[in-house]
């Protein structure tokens, strides 16, 4: 569908999306009708724009370019590149939540192959992001169950199900909205660039 030069370049602008993303937090604002009391007033989401990264190069560049651009990603972060939440090594494998990293590459690749099924709609681009999201999660929950299993470092004096509450139900919300985000970005680049 795409030439392998527009295929890299999509996946060198989603490694630098989600480094930047990386370290970006959402925010949201206050809703329109009670900016004339209050003002506009901003509020954290609680999560960064790393998910949106990863789910908008995959809207925009294809299953391929995002999946590349994933793993670009987890193999910088696993060389002591510091381009992870928290820094960077192959000590991050020993993490609870490092699932939810590896879970970028199906994630990408789900979304971009869903993306590109049918033309841009906003609900044809907001399933794709949705599924790649799950994906992600499935990935994440999977993974702690097996640092669970290992008591590896994150899950220490947690219940399996507090882990998965603090590590994927806790930060739905926030995601939800940057897929929001996402889809409506996504739809308008789409059609901007007649593809």
């Amino acid at each position: 569908m795409f030439a392998a030069s527009n295929q890299l370049l999509w996946s060198m602008i989603g490694l630098l999306l989600t480094m930047g993303g990386t370290f970006l937090e959402a925010y949201g604002v206050s809703l329109p009708w009670s900016w004339s009391q209050h003002r506009i007033q901003t509020f954290s989401l609680g999560v960064s724009y790393q998910i949106g990264a990863v789910l908008l190069v995959g809207c925009l560049g294809g299953k391929n370019a995002g999946a590349l651009s994933q793993i670009a990603y987890l193999v910088m972060g696993l060389t002591l590149l510091p381009v992870f939440s928290e820094g960077g090594g192959i000590g991050y494998v020993k993490l609870a939540h490092f699932g939810y990293l590896l879970g970028f590459i199906p994630g990408a690749w789900i979304c971009g192959f869903l993306a590109f099924k049918a033309r841009p709609r906003l609900e044809t681009l907001a399933f794709s992001c949705l599924c790649g999201l799950l994906s992600v999660h499935i990935c994440g929950i999977s993974y702690l169950m097996i640092s669970y299993f290992f008591q590896w470092q994150g899950t220490e004096n947690l219940t399996l199900i507090q882990a998965i509450f603090r590590y994927s139900w806790s930060v739905l919300p926030g995601q939800f909205t940057v897929v929001c985000a996402v889809t409506v970005i996504a739809y308008i680049l789409r059609h901007l660039m007649f593809y």
